[in-house]
C-alpha cells in the first residue's frame, strides 16, 4: 500500500522525493515534535509514484511533455491556454485501480466512521520548499472536503494544479525540469478554524530578516483568506529570547481590518466547499487571538525552527471546538534567510511629494513608473516592463507578469500573503492592503512606490528622485569611541539594528506617541468627558485594547520594547516625551488641553511639563510603560533620558518623580541620563550631574540657545552652525565635567550627522559616544577611521 498511500506518522524529511516537501514536513513534525508540544492534525499522503503511475495512463505524460516543450512561457496568453488544456486532460483521466482502492481504504480509516468529517486536501511537490526555492501557493488546496467522491475529485484537482500557469512559469524561470517534479496530495483532518481563527507565521521578520522575532498574522475563519491576501490580517511580533525567559514577549500588535472570513459552505450541494462572508464590526475591532495564544503560537514556531535548524514559514489554525492551536503546514523560509547580512542595501528618497495612497510595505525598496490598473488576470498582458501593477489583490497566478512590474500595489492583503512572498522573492517593492488604491490611482499616472520608510508603504504622485546605496559591513575599521544611532521609528528598528552600532543613543518617545498613538494622553485619561465627535474618533483608534489608558500605555510599551529587542543587549536610551505645546495640540483632542504659546520652543516642554500639576498624570503613563518594559519584559538595556531641564531644582524634582513611579536611579541597573541642551546645563554641569548618571548633548537646542536664534526661522538659518566657537566651548565644558565625574557623556543632536568634522572634533575631546541618524552611520564611520589613520 505504501507505494501509493503513506500515513503522515510514517514519514519524515527524508521522504521529500516520495511525498513532496509539505507532506514530508508534516510527517516529520508528527513523528518528532508531538511530544515537544507541536500539535499537527493527522492524515495521509498519496505518493509521487502514484502520481507518475497516473500520468503514465493512456500516454498522458508524453502528451504533456510534448506540449510544454513547444511552449513560450513569455507569451502570457499561450501560457494560459496550454495550462488550461493540460489541467483538463488530467481531470478527464480516471485513477488507476492501484491508487483507487488504497485511497478509499485510507480515507475510511481516517474518518473512523464519521461520515460528516471534513478533510483538507493539500498539494505537495517533490521539488517544493527546498532551501533554495519557494513554491508557495503554486498548487491548489481544497478545504472542507466531505465524502469519498469529493476526496477523489480534490486529489485529481491537486494533481492538475502542478500545471497552473504560475507553476509552469516558476519552474522554467528557476531551472526545474517539468519531468522531474511530481505531486503528492495530503489528506488531513480539518481544523475547525471557521469558528475561530487561522493564519501564517515566520520565525524571522519578513522585511529585515531579523532572527530574534516570530512574526504572526491571523484572521477569522479558514486560513486561505490570509494566504491568498484577500484580507488585511492582525499582525504580532514576539521576541524569542524574552519568551524563552518566561516573560511577556509580545512586542507589537497591529489590528487588521479582517473584513471577511472564509467558512464552510452552508449548502452541502454547492460546487464550492467553502464560502466567504462578512465579519461583524464588533469582531473586526478585536484581535482575532489573545496574547496568550500569540505566545503559544510563537513557542510552537520556535520548536519547529529549532528542529529544522533554519527559519520557517508556518501555517496555523485554531480549532473553534476544542480551542487548541494546530500547525497545518511548515516549510523553509527562502527569501530573507538567503540574503547576505554583510551587504547593507539602502534605498533613499531624495525628494518628497504628495502621498496618494498608503498601506503595508513589503521590503525596503523604491520603484516608480506608470500605473496599470488590472481588474482581472485576463488583462495581465497590458502590464509592460517598468509599470506599477495596481489591483484589488494579487495572488500567485499573477507571478508570470509580476516580474515585469517596477512595483506592486494592492487594495487587499497582508505581509504574509502569497503575493507578498513572491514580491520579496522577485525583489519588487510592494504595498499591500491599501484599501482604495484602485479607486484613487489613475491608469497611466506616474507614481513612486516607497517601501523605504518603515512599516507603512507610501505611493507618491509623480516620479521622484531616489538612490540606492550599498555598503559592505563585514570589515568595519576600528575607531576610538562608540557610534550609536538616533532611532525614533520602531518600524525600522529591525532593519537599522543590522548597521554597525553600539546601541541607540536617542529613542524619541514623541515619535512613538505621534505615529503609533496619535491621541493626546489627557484625552485618553478623560475619555468619558470628551466631546462626542472626538470620542468617536478616539474610539476607532483604541480598537483592540481594553481601555483608552491601556491603549496609550500598551502602545508606548510596544514601541519601546521593539527598539529594546532589536538592539539588545546594547543600550537603548529612551528620551521622555519632548513635544512642545503646539505639537501636543496637533494630536487628537490636543487643542482641549494645550496652552496657546507665542514661542512653544521656549515654553511648556521637558522637565517643566512633567512636574506640573496639569501634566503629571500624563507623565505617569510614560513611567508606567517604561517600568513594564524594564521590570516585566526584562529589557534592562533601556535607559531613561530627561530633556530640557532648566534648573537644578527641576532636575531634583524629576528624578524624585521618576523614583515615585518605579524608575529609581540604580535600581535594577537603571541609569537616568540628562539632555544637556541649555547653556545653563553646561555652565552648571557639576551641579546637574549630582542628580544624573551622565549627559547626552542635544546640539540643536544648545546651538539655538547659545546663539540666540530660532532654528525654525528660515531668515537666519544660515547662522545655525553647531561648530560655532561658543557652542564648542560649552560642548568641551560639558564633556570635561562628565569625564571628571566619571559619568557617561554622549551627543545625540543633529550636528555630527550633518558634519563629520564635528564628530571628529568630539572624538578628539574624548566623548564616549556619538549618536547619528542611521543614514549617516556608515559614511561617518569611514570618515572618522580615515581621519584617525591620517
Amino acid at each position: 500500500m505504501e507505494d501509493y498511500i503513506i500515513w503522515f506518522d510514517h514519514l519524515g524529511m527524508s521522504d521529500v522525493d516520495r511525498v513532496g516537501g509539505k507532506n514530508a514536513s508534516l510527517g516529520e513534525m508528527i513523528s518528532n515534535l508531538a511530544n515537544a508540544g507541536v500539535t499537527v492534525p493527522g492524515g495521509f499522503a498519496t505518493t509521487a509514484h502514484a502520481y507518475r503511475e497516473f500520468l503514465a495512463k493512456d500516454g498522458l505524460r508524453e502528451k504533456i511533455d510534448n506540449t510544454l516543450d513547444a511552449l513560450d512561457i513569455n507569451d502570457v496568453n499561450e501560457l494560459a491556454r496550454v495550462g488550461s488544456q493540460i489541467r483538463q486532460w488530467i481531470l478527464d483521466t480516471p485513477f488507476p485501480d492501484a491508487l483507487e482502492k488504497p485511497l478509499e481504504d485510507a480515507y475510511a480509516k481516517l474518518r473512523g466512521g464519521n461520515d460528516n468529517m471534513a478533510v483538507a486536501v493539500r498539494s505537495s511537490a517533490t521539488a517544493e520548499d527546498l532551501p533554495d526555492a519557494s513554491f508557495a501557493g503554486q498548487q491548489e488546496t481544497f478545504l472542507n472536503v466531505v465524502g469519498l467522491e469529493q476526496v477523489r475529485t480534490s486529489v485529481k484537482e491537486v494533481f492538475a494544479s502542478l500545471f497552473n500557469d504560475r507553476a509552469i512559469s516558476y519552474r522554467v524561470h528557476h531551472g526545474f525540469d517539468h519531468k522531474q517534479v511530481a505531486l503528492s496530495a495530503g489528506i488531513q483532518k480539518m481544523v475547525r478554524s471557521e469558528t475561530a481563527a487561522s493564519g501564517v507565521m515566520f520565525t524571522l521578520d519578513t522585511e529585515s530578516g531579523f532572527r530574534d522575532v516570530v512574526f504572526i498574522t491571523g484572521s477569522y475563519g479558514l486560513g486561505e483568506t490570509v494566504v491568498q491576501g484577500a484580507v488585511n490580517p492582525d499582525e504580532f511580533y514576539v521576541h524569542k529570547p524574552t519568551l524563552d525567559a518566561g516573560r511577556p514577549a509580545v512586542l507589537r500588535r497591529n489590528l487588521g481590518s479582517k473584513a471577511i472570513k472564509m467558512v464552510y459552505h452552508t449548502d452541502p450541494s454547492a460546487e464550492q466547499f467553502v464560502e466567504t462572508v462578512k465579519v461583524e464590526q464588533e469582531e473586526r475591532n478585536r484581535f482575532c487571538i489573545t496574547d496568550a495564544e500569540v505566545e503559544e503560537l510563537a513557542k510552537q514556531a520556535m520548536i519547529i525552527e529549532n528542529h529544522y535548524q533554519r527559519p520557517m514559514d508556518i501555517e496555523w489554525a485554531k480549532d473553534g471546538d476544542d480551542g487548541l492551536i494546530y500547525i497545518v503546514q511548515a516549510r523553509p523560509e527562502t527569501v530573507k534567510s538567503r540574503a547576505s547580512a554583510n551587504v547593507m542595501e539602502r534605498y533613499l528618497l531624495n525628494e518628497t511629494g504628495t502621498v496618494l495612497v498608503e498601506g503595508r510595505s513589503i521590503g525596503h525598496k523604491i520603484g516608480s513608473g506608470p500605473v496599470k490598473i488590472i481588474t482581472s488576470i485576463k488583462e495581465m498582458d497590458r502590464v509592460q516592463a517598468g509599470d506599477v501593477l495596481v489591483t484589488d489583490m494579487t495572488d500567485p497566478d499573477w507571478e508570470p507578469v509580476m516580474k515585469r512590474a517596477s512595483a506592486i500595489v494592492t487594495d487587499r492583503g497582508g505581509r504574509t500573503c502569497h503575493a507578498a512572498i513572491i514580491a520579496r522573492e522577485l525583489g519588487i517593492p510592494a504595498v499591500v492592503g491599501c484599501g482604495d488604491a484602485t479607486d484613487v490611482l489613475k491608469d497611466g499616472q506616474e507614481v513612486t512606490v516607497s517601501c523605504a520608510e518603515g512599516d507603512t508603504g507610501l505611493i507618491y504622485e509623480g516620479s521622484l528622485d531616489f538612490e540606492l546605496k550599498e555598503n559592505t559591513v563585514d570589515s568595519m575599521p576600528n575607531i576610538p569611541f562608540k557610534i550609536m544611532m538616533n532611532v525614533g521609528n520602531p518600524d525600522r528598528a529591525f532593519d537599522f539594528q543590522a548597521l554597525p552600532n553600539e546601541g541607540v543613543g536617542l529613542a524619541r518617545l514623541e515619535f512613538i506617541i505621534n505615529r503609533m498613538i496619535g491621541v493626546h494622553p489627557k484625552a485618553l485619561l478623560n475619555y468619558d468627558g470628551l466631546p462626542r465627535d472626538i470620542r468617536q474618533t478616539v474610539e476607532k483608534r483604541i480598537s483592540g485594547y481594553s481601555s483608552p489608558v491601556d491603549f496609550y500605555v500598551d502602545k508606548l510599551v510596544e514601541g519601546i520594547s521593539t527598539l529594546a529587542a532589536a538592539f539588545a543587549p546594547k543600550k537603548v536610551i529612551v528620551r521622555l516625551s519632548d513635544f512642545k505645546s503646539n505639537e501636543y495640540a496637533n494630536l487628537i483632542g490636543g487643542t482641549l488641553y494645550e496652552p496657546d504659546e507665542e514661542n512653544p520652543m521656549l515654553g511648556f516642554r521637558g522637565a517643566s511639563r512633567y512636574i506640573s500639576e496639569t501634566f503629571r498624570d500624563c507623565f505617569e503613563l510614560e513611567c508606567r510603560a517604561l517600568k513594564k518594559v524594564r521590570n516585566e519584559m526584562g529589557f534592562t538595556n533601556v535607559e531613561v533620558m530627561v530633556p530640557f531641564v532648566r534648573t537644578v531644582g527641576e532636575a531634583e524634582q524629576v528624578v524624585s518623580l521618576l523614583a515615585e513611579n518605579g524608575l529609581k536611579r540604580g535600581e535594577n541597573g537603571l541609569r537616568v541620563i540628562m539632555m544637556c541642551e541649555l547653556p545653563a546645563n553646561a555652565l552648571l554641569a557639576d551641579q546637574f550631574l549630582e542628580h544624573f548618571d551622565g549627559f547626552s548633548i542635544g546640539s540643536n537646542d544648545l546651538t539655538q540657545l547659545t546663539l540666540g536664534l530660532d532654528r525654525d526661522s528660515g531668515i537666519i538659518a544660515h547662522l545655525f552652525d553647531e561648530r560655532n566657537d561658543a557652542v564648542k566651548a560649552l560642548l568641551a565644558s560639558a564633556i570635561q565635567a562628565c569625564k571628571k565625574a566619571n559619568k557617561y557623556i554622549g551627543i545625540c543632536g543633529q550636528g555630527p550627522s550633518d558634519h563629520p568634522d564635528l564628530a571628529k572634533w568630539l572624538m578628539d575631546q574624548g566623548i564616549d559616544s556619538v549618536s547619528l541618524n542611521p543614514d549617516s552611520v556608515l559614511d561617518t564611520w569611514f570618515f572618522l577611521a580615515d581621519e584617525k589613520i591620517d
